[in-house]
This record gives C-alpha cells, structure tokens and sequence, in this order.
C-alpha cells in the first residue's frame, strides 16, 4: 500500500462500473468505491475525481488508533480475565444443570 494515484481513479471506476452492472440488484443504490492508500496528496486526489461521477473516496489508512480511544479499551489481560470468568460461570451453571437432570432421573 503506497501513496495516492490517479490511476487508482480509474481502475476503482471500472471495478464500480463492473459491478453495478453485474453484480447489483436493480433495488440496490449504486455502489460506492473507497481508496484506501497510505498517503494522499488533497490536490492529486482531487484532480482524479473532479470530473468523475461515481462515488468514490480517498482515505488514509491509518494503523494505530488515536490515543483517546486506545486509552478507554480494555487491556487484553482484561479481556481474557473476563472471557475466563464468563467460561467458568458457565461451566458452574451447567454442572448445576447436569445435577438437576441426574436429580430428577433418581426420583
């Protein structure tokens, strides 16, 4: 994945064009085509797509998540520490479910 190019322009209105025309049911919305490139100049980008009809858009990938959001998701140590708590709640709950069943068989 590199910079921006025009010809991604291009190439991403004949893939649309293809599927639209293939693929899309006729209750479907056109489709929409998204570039994702690792740098993009805001001039070239727009130069491309000026006089294009389709909709597509140009977005930078990005790799890290902005440090806010980071901050506010959970750890994987937190995560597995849940996931272990729950797989052992629910070990308990159907070992009580076994001992019910087998209780109710004796009776």
């Amino acid at each position: 994945m590199g910079e921006f190019t025009p010809e991604f322009a291009g190439k991403m209105n004949f893939y649309l064009s293809a599927v639209d025309d293939i693929l899309r049911h006729p209750t479907d919305a056109p489709s929409i085509g998204i570039v994702l490139c690792k740098n993009r100049d805001r001039l070239t980008v727009e130069y491309a797509l000026r006089n294009t009809t389709t909709p597509i858009s140009v977005a930078e990938f990005v790799t890290a998540l902005p440090t806010a959001l980071e901050d506010s998701l959970p750890t994987i140590a937190q995560m597995e520490a849940e996931l272990a708590e729950i797989s052992l709640t629910e070990d308990l709950i159907f070992t009580d479910a076994l001992k019910v069943e087998k209780n109710s068989q004796e009776e």
